[in-house]
């Protein structure tokens, strides 16, 4: 487990019970939905409002401490910031993996192929994961 106050307070953030609470548990979560996150933590701290765990996702989005990733059809997942990487989403049972993939040539191809500058890429692919096959 990370020194998440230290973290917190490079980052110029306050390091309260509820966002050192918030960060423990995407990272033992390695990917968690807002109403999961939203659900431990108010196992805790039981008067939390969803509008208050927003406000920390946000701070620390905006901070690079955590990563949204947006699921096509679904709600987007938390992560703890690391290298790039893409991900894999099983439509069955919804995990979440991380994939190392080069996304180099295929960003290289759109932006050649159609004039275009990729300044972010995020790569989900979707299909059914080896426990659910």
């Amino acid at each position: 487990m990370k020194d998440y106050t230290t973290t917190l307070r490079q980052c110029n953030l306050k390091a309260t019970p509820q966002r050192l609470a918030i960060l423990e548990l995407i990272d033992s979560y390695g990917h968690i939905n807002i109403d999961k996150l939203y659900e431990e933590v108010k196992n805790k701290f039981n008067s939390i409002s969803l509008a208050t765990i927003y406000k920390n996702i946000n701070a620390m989005i905006n901070n690079m401490l955590i990563k949204e990733v947006k699921i096509p059809h679904k709600k987007s997942v938390y992560e703890i910031t690391k290298k790039d990487h893409s991900h894999l989403v099983c439509q069955v049972c919804s995990d979440v993996l991380d994939i190392d993939v080069d996304t180099n040539n295929i960003v290289n191809e759109i932006s050649k192929k159609y004039d275009f500058y990729v300044n972010h890429n995020d790569l989900v692919v979707s299909g059914i994961c080896k426990n659910c096959k």
